[in-house]
């Protein structure tokens, strides 16, 4: 009987095992070993002459690396609110049980199925002057119009918001629609009853009880935000100039482009701490909403 109870115990630990040890390795041991590259004089290749933190002095004496932190200020604030914004109006809106829910649904969340490759180069295409909406437009007669925002430097890093808020949009609706379906309806009937309209109940009632899904929504795009590199490489591969460059296309340029590791690791140790700063306060909260219940 013991030994059966021993072997009951030791398989789930020999099944997950391998997993935990390739976790363990390749994710955990390389951000381990970023951090000793990050202070050291590694170049074109690992080098292990420490410099200690004399990457990071140069990193943020950067003009390119600041220019990177301001573009991920301008696209994060952008993409966090508008995703919100819109993800809370199409979850309200599918909430009031309308015929078509279950076409409008998938439709919304089509965009999260697609790589952000795919959806940095379809809308390429769609926003380049010569071949997309202004061109199209100019062919249906309309010669005056004009969008090359994805070639000036002044509006190409609102391209990439289009594009990203195009994709995540969806994903977040789902979220907040969860959000609302789980809100008790005794709570609301008790509101209705009291003649408190929708709009009402929304505002003081529904969405005040939604602030577990916000945070949660706001750490999912936050995380997406910092790490952005495969949207900004398809869709404006860090130009016109600088002027879409983001810490993570920074890190590959620095890392792979410029012979210059020992930076570039020290900028993805800046983007895992901008991740830690997210994560860290939301599992705290999350372990004390647990505690209090």
């Amino acid at each position: 009987m013991d030994s059966r109870n021993w072997l009951q115990d030791l398989v789930p630990k020999l099944v997950l095992a391998p997993s935990f040890i390739i976790v363990l390795v390749f994710v955990y041991g390389f951000i381990a070993y970023t951090g000793y590259l990050s202070v050291t004089d590694s170049k074109m290749l690992p080098s292990y002459n420490f410099v200690g933190l004399s990457n990071y002095s140069k990193l943020w004496a950067l003009p390119h690396w600041w220019r990177a932190i301001s573009n991920l200020a301008i696209f994060a604030t952008l993409y966090i609110g508008i995703c919100s914004v819109l993800g809370l109006g199409l979850a309200i809106l599918l909430d009031q049980k309308i015929r078509a829910e279950g076409i409008l649904r998938p439709i919304y969340l089509y965009p999260m199925a697609l790589s952000f490759i795919v959806t940095g180069t379809a809308w390429k295409w769609f926003l380049d002057p010569g071949i997309g909406l202004e061109n199209t437009m100019h062919l249906w007669g309309w010669e005056s119009f004009t969008f090359n925002w994805i070639k000036d430097r002044n509006y190409a890093i609102y391209c990439v918001v289009i594009a990203a808020v195009w994709q995540s949009t969806g994903f977040i609706m789902a979220m907040f629609l969860a959000g609302l379906r789980g809100v008790d309806n005794e709570i609301i009937k008790a509101a209705q009853i009291d003649g408190a309209s929708s709009a009402t109940i929304y505002r003081r009632i529904i969405i005040p009880l939604m602030r577990p899904v916000f945070l949660s929504a706001f750490v999912v795009l936050a995380h997406l935000a910092i790490k952005a590199y495969d949207l900004v490489v398809a869709l404006t591969g860090g130009g016109p100039g600088q002027a879409t460059e983001l810490p993570a296309t920074f890190m590959y340029s620095y890392t792979f482009t410029r012979n210059s590791m020992g930076i570039g690791a020290s900028s993805a140790i800046i983007m895992l701490m901008m991740i830690f700063s997210i994560i860290i306060p939301y599992l705290y909260s999350e372990i004390n909403g647990e505690k209090r219940q």
